[in-house]
Parts: structure tokens; sequence; C-alpha cells
């Protein structure tokens, strides 16, 4: 047999075996996660540990409702905040911007992505707190420490904006010169065609980057450790501290697992982090499939 189709079909299927691989790996560390987490399975009911916000480990309480309130708290704000931000910016580049400028500006918004997380959580300690703390919410009627849930939010906007951003250009970018080009020469204004053409026909794939931005918001944890407050409550408004689940992982993994189900609790957040972020990835990739044979 040729040598060039031997190394041919050894490629396919030494591809398909590293494919299988990674979905092993992903199946691995769930089974992990459900084996840690047994023993709090046994000893409480599902409902007790999703919906209690009794938080009391030294008394055998385990609610998470607190931690998966912040969580989604801080990721839903943050994506408020991130969003019209990207899509502006993001059409600008594409649309209106001269090509130079877009080169220049996806360098940066890569550096902008690959800056350490602990970066931004110092620079979030430094300015978004006492800027808060001093100034907006008092203009608000509020008082607080400058550790809250919209420091958090803030902080983690900052860091959703660069890979939001790549991939909103990326996916206008799909759309066909030539439905533009039919667009403005009915007599449609550039606006008008951004509007009604170019972002209907990118719908699909704005709403999948909105996905992969929650999923990665949902998992952030250094940055949104340093500046939320870290207390477990339920928080009545953006003012007032949290605790995402991240965090709880973070700071007590490791410290007073001798506690007797401690160890099974932590793994269990963990646990509620992996099928979240697992739900959004699916639903982003099933969104994504469509919007290619949309526009394809």
């Amino acid at each position: 047999m040729n040598l060039r189709i031997l190394i041919d079909r050894f490629a396919c299927r030494f591809s398909a075996f590293l494919s299988v691989c990674c979905v092993a790996l992903l199946a691995l560390i769930a089974v992990g996660l459900i084996y840690k987490s047994w023993p709090i399975l046994l000893e409480h009911s599902l409902s007790e540990l999703l919906f209690s916000t009794i938080w009391s480990p030294m008394k055998g309480k385990f609610g998470f409702l607190s931690f998966i309130i912040s969580t989604f708290q801080i990721t839903i704000f943050s994506l408020l905040i991130a969003f019209p931000i990207c899509l502006l910016s993001a059409t600008y580049l594409v649309e209106l911007a001269p090509r130079s400028i877009l080169k220049i500006v996806l360098p940066l918004i890569d550096i902008l992505a690959g800056v350490p997380s602990v970066i931004y959580g110092i620079w979030g300690v430094l300015m978004i707190v006492p800027c808060i703390r001093d100034h907006i919410a008092p203009f608000f009627g509020y008082t607080t420490s400058g550790y809250c849930i919209l420091t958090g939010s803030l902080v983690l906007a900052i860091m959703v904006v660069p890979v939001m951003m790549h991939l909103l250009i990326q996916v206008l970018q799909a759309v066909p010169h030539e439905l533009r080009d039919s667009t403005l020469s009915l007599g449609a204004t550039h606006w008008q065609m951004i509007k009604l053409v170019v972002w209907r026909k990118c719908l699909p794939g704005i709403m999948a980057t909105t996905i992969l931005g929650i999923s990665k918001a949902i998992g952030e944890t250094i940055a949104v450790l340093m500046v939320v407050g870290n207390v477990v409550q339920i928080p009545k408004n953006l003012f007032e501290s949290g605790y995402p689940l991240p965090a709880l992982i973070a700071n007590n993994y490791g410290e007073m697992l001798s506690i007797p189900q401690y160890d099974a609790a932590l793994m269990f957040a963990a646990l509620i982090l992996l099928a979240v972020i697992l739900f959004f990835n699916m639903a982003s990739a099933y969104i994504l499939k469509r919007v290619t044979k949309s526009i394809t």
C-alpha cells in the first residue's frame, strides 16, 4: 500500500484517538467529582443542598443557595456591562474603522485576554473598590466597604471583554460582503445595513458568544475573590458583599478539611460549576452550528 495513504490513515486514527481522550478526560473529571461528592449527597437531599441558605460546616449544614445566587448575580451583571461594549466596539472595528486600526487592535485584545486574573484583581482593589466606596455608593444613598457584587461585576466585565470582543469580530466578519453591498445599493444607510442585515444575520452567533462569555465569567476565581467581599449571604443589592462558588472552593480547599463532609461539600460546589459550564458550552456549540449553516 502507498506510504502516503498509510500516513493519512494513521493521522486520521490518531486524531480520533486524541478526541476520544479529551471526552474521556472530561468524563473522568465528572466521575471523580461525583465520587468525592457522594458522602454529602448520601447525608443531604439535593433540594436541601441547592435551596438552603444555611452554611454552617461545624453543625453539618451545607446550603449552597447563597453561593449560587452570588455567582449568577456577578455573572449576569458583568455581562450586562460587557456585552454592549463588546458588540458596539466589534461592530465599529469590522464595519466602520479602517483595516489598519483592526490590525492594531486585534493583537492588543489578545494581550488583554492573556493578562493573569490576579492583575485584574489588584487593579480592582486599588481603583474600583475606593471609587465605589467613596463615590458611587454614596451617590445612590448606600454605605459599603467597596467589596461588593458591583465591584466583582465590573472587574469580571473587564476580564470578559477581550474574549467576547474577539469572538464577535470573527462572527461579524463571517457575514458575506455581498449582503452589505446589496443592502447599501438599495439606498439603506450604513447604520440601517448594520442593524437590519449584519446584526440580524449574526444573531445566533452573538447569542453563542454571550453564552461563551457566561461560561468564562462563571469560572473566574482569583480576581473576583479579591474584590467581592466573601460574605455568606444573599445580596439584596449591588453594594452588598457576596460569595461566589469559585471563591468558596479557592478560599477553603486545603483548610478545615478535618470537618466531616467539608471536603465533599467543596467537591459538590465544583460539580455544580462543571455542570453549569458544560450546559452553557453545549448550548453555545449548538447555536454556533446553526449560525454556520445559515451563513453558508
